[in-house]
This record gives C-alpha cells, structure tokens and sequence, in this order.
C-alpha cells in the first residue's frame, strides 16, 4: 500500500523518514521552506524514499497519515476535504497522528476525520514517542487503534518497522484520550518542577493525574486496559518526566514565571480548556487538568493551583 504523510511538522517528518524504510513516501506539508533536512530535526537527512511536497494533491495514497495538530485539523478538513473529494478518500485509511481534543467541536482527530470523511476506515497512532527518536531509528513502541479489527491488523503490518513496534487495539476512544489527556497533566508535572516544588510533587501529580484521565475516559466507554497501556500510562510517564516534552517544558515555563515560544505547539494548554468544559458538562471530577487550564488561561497562578489542591477534602485512593 502506498503510505503518505499529511503535515511536515517534526513529528510527521519522523514518520515519512522511519517509513521510508519500507517504500516510497510522500510528505506533504502546506509551507515548506527547507529540502533535506527539517530544522525541526537537526542532523536528519531525508532518505531519497520520500517525496516532499506543497501540492495536496501528489499526496493521494491508500494509506493517510494525518500528522497535523489537533487545533489546526478542522480547519484543515474544511478547506481540503472536499477539494481532495470523497470518492478520492473511498477505500483509503485516514491515521490520525495528533493528540488533543478539538476546542471548537469537542472532537478528537479520529472523531473529526470521520465526520468530514465518512467513506475512509480511520485509525489512530499515538503512543510514548518524541519525533527526535522515531528519525533516529531508535526502538520505539506505539499502539494502532482502529474500529475495523481486519483494517487495524492490516495497517499494523503496513506500519511496522524494525525499530518501530505497532500494538493494535479496536478502542479508539480509549487510545486517543490517553494521549490527549497525558499532555495535560504534563502541563502540571513541569509546572510543580518549575515552580521548585520536587520530584515528589511532580510524582503525586502524574499519579492523581492519572486517575482523572482514567475516571473521564471509562466515562466516555474507553477500556481501561487501554489507559494502562502504551496509549495512557506509558505516554503521560515519558511527556511528564522528560524536557524533550513540549508539554513539559510549557508547564515549567509557567512554573518559572518564565516566556514560553509561541511558535512551538502545545497541545495540552486548549485540551484543557476542552476537556475541562466537557467534564463539567459530565459532572466528572476534574481538579488537576480544571487548574492547568487556568494556569494557561493566566487566570491562576502556579502557588494559588498548589494552594487550591492542597486545601481539597481528604479522601480515600
């Protein structure tokens, strides 16, 4: 099957190079002002396999990796979905690479290519990965959520490579919130070392973080096997612990008082807002990921959060 990837950003970028092992691959991005080497991955040279390029329409392969973020994505269907046309989309498999939920629907990206493209089989990639590593051919782990099991076990083979292991599950819901959630609560995680307040802290956060993202997932139908897996624990211990971690590093900033760059993509700071405004339309208990989203918001400061979670009633595990 032919493979292309939708969004030259790094992490797309990483896909088409650790892909290219395996064929041909197209990498489309919409302004693209480097050839060979992505300043977003230094010191990685696109192998001769793929093919960069501005024009959507060299990018119709069977198999769609859709590496755009989740903030840009509607955005993107509105204006592209239908110029690619439907009956281009029929039979091919939309992978949606990027984690978050939709500020303006309420979507995740798998919930947004399906509802713009109803014809195509979607899937979700997502897992504990930084761009950096999957260029490098560094072994990585990652899971493939799709509905279709027949579809998922054939995009899982189509995907794999030596370095890159893909385990599939059917529980996209599960999958997707996983990896939106654990950029929240890595949002704090940074923002508890920021701020100077420890490792323990940051252990207490990632744990109770947890828990919320696995409470607002069961309630949304997820499995909680997927929560415990790659998808879920296995992404929010690297994106809290590491400051190779967007997400980190953006909560940390907070923590010092500090600037972040706007330019850099952060996805936890509008999956807060996101997910704070569905979960009180739920009537689930959401205090951690409630707080980064007043840190983003500028409406709190790091002590007052601290303050407002050390003052909750105490209660059982």
């Amino acid at each position: 099957m032919s493979v292309a990837v939708l969004g030259a950003g790094g992490f797309g970028t990483a896909l088409a190079v650790a892909l290219a092992a395996k064929g041909p691959v197209v990498l489309w991005g919409r302004r693209i002002g480097w050839r060979g080497e992505n300043p977003l991955l230094p010191g990685v040279t696109l192998p001769a396999a793929v093919t960069v390029t501005e024009r959507l329409a060299e990018a119709r392969a069977e198999v769609l990796l859709i590496a755009i973020p989740a903030q840009a994505l509607g955005g993107f269907l509105d204006t592209h979905a239908r110029g690619l046309g439907a009956g281009a989309l029929e039979g091919r498999a939309l992978v949606a690479c990027a984690k978050g939920i939709d500020l303006a629907t309420g979507r995740s990206p798998a919930g947004m290519l399906a509802a713009a493209c109803p014809a195509a089989t979607v899937a979700v990639l997502t897992g504990p990965s930084f761009a950096a590593d999957i260029a490098r051919g560094l072994p990585t782990a990652l899971t493939l959520a799709c509905a279709d099991a027949g579809a998922g076990h054939a995009l899982q083979h189509q995907l794999s490579t030596p370095a890159l292991r893909l385990y599939r599950t059917t529980d996209v819901v599960g999958a997707e919130l996983g990896g939106a959630l654990k950029n929240v609560i890595a949002i704090a995680a940074g923002a508890a070392i920021g701020a100077g307040l420890g490792d323990s802290a940051r252990a207490a956060i990632v744990t109770r973080g947890f828990a919320e993202m696995a409470r607002f997932a069961a309630a949304q139908g997820a499995e909680p096997e997927t929560l415990a897996g790659l998808s879920g624990l296995g992404d929010l211990i690297l994106t809290a612990t590491s400051a190779q971690s967007r997400n980190f590093r953006y909560g940390q900033a907070l923590g010092q008082g500090a600037a972040f760059d706007a330019a850099v993509t952060v996805e936890g700071a509008a999956t807060a807002r996101a997910v704070t405004r569905l979960a009180a339309a739920q009537g689930i208990e959401m205090p951690i990921s409630a707080l980064v989203a007043g840190l983003a918001g500028g409406r709190i400061d790091v002590k007052q959060a601290m303050e407002l979670l050390l003052a909750r009633p105490l209660k059982e595990e």
